[in-house]
Parts: structure tokens; sequence; C-alpha cells
């Protein structure tokens, strides 16, 4: 019997351990390692920041459904790593022995890296359920006396999705609550231009994205480092292509919320051979790490290059559907080596995503996500809204199940078109 460890029970990793139960079957043990009991749908975070959700509509205890899949679950949490030993030291000072591990961690915020800056700071947080709840008190102290706000990404940053997505929420609710016309907003990111998105954009999100800030009166500054936030101003630097400052900026706010650049947990982090200098898991293209080969890695943290240079540091964000890639993948590829056979499993890295705007939204597909691309397709329109309230009901109802039923393909057919994307198969092999 192999014993298979998922080290973080987020998007990725809770459906990672769905899938390796349902294809290995009872023979085999199964266990879950995370902090805490609780899947939050962080993709919701954006609609409990302005109160159009609440923590207990996006949150499912896992335990129970754990249990009646007879996965095993110790929610202490890992304090260190140790894969030479194929051991996982948790935070209560027990050890779990794996014969293979899949790392599903996600990533540290490194709001540290700016003065300044995050929920302990001066400025909101859409990353965590926790951070979501408190960026609701600010808002509405906003709504009680408006003033400037400030959205964006900083510089290292690689999820931009969620920061587009909460300036046309924000501008929403400010519009329902008629305040708008008092709350000047200003887009500050670390991208070259807007609807970069960390890829170079996706069909014309350039297009798209501009000319909803434009419609919504939201300014907007790029290639921006943002060098500090004090009291109630942020100092953001805007950087020319040879690198230098083009232009300083100091900009008021009442209300801020920027994404992070993220780093690897501390559990994994500076660990030779795993991962790179910023702690990210290095992997193959079976998702599978070239010093320990017992250990795979799916989701946010693992390690993949910029998709070219940018004035600012950018990164590359793992969609949806990367993740789930990554996550079959790994199961076929695990089973496998079960089985005594090779890994040969290779995940196809495509994207879909859905950008919720409160009253419409931009949605893309890029195949593969990084460049260059078989399909390199956006579109708008209110239809995108409904399709995500839809995608949260159903993801949360395969979480809360014990479903391992892969979604983003499917969605893809619906929003490409069957034959076009058969037809990409085909070509792709």
């Amino acid at each position: 019997m192999a014993h298979i460890v998922v080290l973080g029970a987020g998007l990725g990793g809770t459906i990672m351990a769905y899938e390796l139960r349902e294809a290995l079957g009872r023979e085999h043990r199964i266990s879950v390692v995370n902090k805490g009991t609780r899947f939050s749908f962080v993709p919701s975070n954006p609609w409990v920041a302005v109160g159009w959700r609440d923590r207990n509509a996006i949150e499912v205890d896992l335990e129970p459904v754990f249990a009646k899949h007879h996965i095993n679950f110790y929610p202490q949490g890992a304090e260190r790593l140790h894969p030479k030993d194929k051991r996982i030291q948790l935070m209560d000072g027990q050890s779990l022995d794996y014969d293979y591990l899949v790392i599903a961690t996600g990533p540290e915020l490194a709001f540290d890296e700016i003065p300044g800056f995050g929920p302990g700071g001066l400025t909101q947080s859409v990353c965590h359920i926790d951070h979501a709840l408190g960026a609701r008190e600010a808002f509405d102290r906003l709504v009680a006396n408006p003033g400037p706000v400030i959205i964006g990404a900083v510089q290292g940053a690689s999820c931009f999705g969620p920061a587009y997505e909460f300036a046309f929420i924000l501008d929403k609710a400010l519009r329902d609550a008629k305040v708008r016309d008092r709350v000047p907003m200003t887009f500050v990111t670390s991208e070259p231009y807007i609807g970069h998105l960390g890829l170079d954009g996706v069909g014309d999100t350039k297009g798209l994205l501009e000319s909803e800030m434009r419609q919504r009166h939201i300014r907007f500054i790029t290639n921006a480092r943002v060098d500090k936030f004090q009291d109630g101003t942020a100092f953001v630097s805007e950087i020319a292509d040879d690198g230098s400052v083009k232009g300083g900026h100091e900009l008021a706010f009442t209300y801020a919320m920027m994404l992070p650049a993220f780093r690897g947990v501390a559990a994994v982090r500076d660990i030779e051979g795993l991962t790179n200098p910023r702690g990210f898991i290095l992997a193959d293209k079976h998702q599978r790490n070239p010093a320990f080969p017992d250990i795979f890695s799916i989701g946010v943290c693992v390690a993949i290059p910029p998709v070219g240079k940018t004035p600012v540091p950018v990164g590359v964000p793992k969609t949806g559907f990367m993740i789930e890639s990554m996550v079959t993948a790994s199961t076929q590829n695990i089973a496998a080596l079960i089985a005594g056979k090779d890994a040969t499993a290779v995940p196809s890295w495509n994207a879909v995503c859905l950008a919720d705007f409160g009253d419409g939204g931009v949605a893309f597909i890029a195949q593969p996500q990084i460049p260059p691309r078989n399909v390199n397709w956006s579109s708008s329109g209110l239809w995108v809204h409904a399709a995500k309230v839809g995608f949260e009901k159903y993801f949360l109802h395969k979480v809360r199940s014990g479903q391992s039923e892969p979604f983003y393909e499917k969605l893809a057919l619906q929003m490409l078109g069957i034959d076009k994307l058969k037809a990409v198969q085909h070509e792709q092999g």
C-alpha cells in the first residue's frame, strides 16, 4: 500500500485529494495536511469585500467530506518538509511519512516587502477570506466617508485578474451606494500595459480592459513600482523601458487594495533542489521535482518563469484550467509509478478565466497559457457575471460532495465552440 500526502487544501489540493482517491481506490492511503479544517473559495473574496457574500456562503468544512471518502486529514498544518527523509514535520510535533507527496500549498503573501503594505498596515486585501472581511469593514467606512481609492497589483505580483475584478466590482458597489461621484479611483499596476495579466495579454484584453477603465472613469498607471504606503499616501515610481524612473506619483487614498507579490511558504522554502530562490517548487513537464522524484507540485506554488522581460517585475498567474490540468497529470503519473510504470502524463497548461465586473465581465481562453498560442481569445458581456456565479456554485458543490470531475475544459467547449476546440486538440495530438 502506498501513502500519498497532499500538502495544502485549497483550490488545487482539495481536488487533488479527490482525484487521487477516485484513481487509486481504497487500496492506497491518502492524507491531506492543511492549516485549519475549512476550505474557502478564494475567487469569491472580491464579492465578500463589498458585502455581496459572507463567510458561510463560500466556506466548506472539509473534515466530514474527507472522512466520507476515507481521506486522512491533519489540520494542524506543516512545520517543515524533510524531503530526504520523505517526512513532514507537523505543527504539533508529530511527523508524517509518505511515499509520494503533492505540494499544493499556494503562496505566502509578501506584504512585508513594501513598508505600510497589507492588512497589517494601511491597505486592504482580497487574498484571504479574513482579509476580505476586513476589506468589507473598510468599504463600509468608505461609503460613509467617501474619498480617493487605489486598486491594483504591486511589483512582482503574478495574480492580476482579481485586481481588475475588484476595481470594477468596487465601482459597481459604490454606484449602488450612490457615492461613486465622490470617489476618484486609480488603478496602479506593475504590468507594462493594461490587460497584460502576466501573460502578455490574451486576445484583446488590452483594448477590452482599457475601454472598461475609461467608461468607468478609472485612471491607470502602468509600469508602476510601489515604494511605500504612509499616512494615507501611496508613493509610486513609474519606470521607463530602460529601467530608469520616468516619474513619481504621490497618491492620496482613503481606501487601497493592491495584490502582493507571492513567495513559497516557510515549510518548503530554502530546500536545495526543491525550490527556486523565491521559494517556488521546481517541476519538470510531468509536475515532478527533478531532485526529489517522489514529490509533485500543483498550483500557485509551482515555479514558472515570466513570459518576458518587463520594466517592472511581473509574474505568471496559475489559472484554474492550468491547475486542473496539473492535478490530472499528477494523479495519472502517481498512479503509473505505483503500478511500476513511467510517469508520462503532461499537463496542458491551458487557461480559461472569467473576470467578473459585478454587472458584466471579461472572459478569455489561452491555449496554451504561455504564448505563442493555438487559441488566443477574449470576449466581454453581461453573460460573464452569470457564468462566474454559476462557476462558484458548481465548484463549491464539487468540494462539498467530494467530486473530482474536471470543469474548465467543459467551460472552454461552451465558450469557444466544440468544433474549434476539438480541431485545436487534434492539432496538438
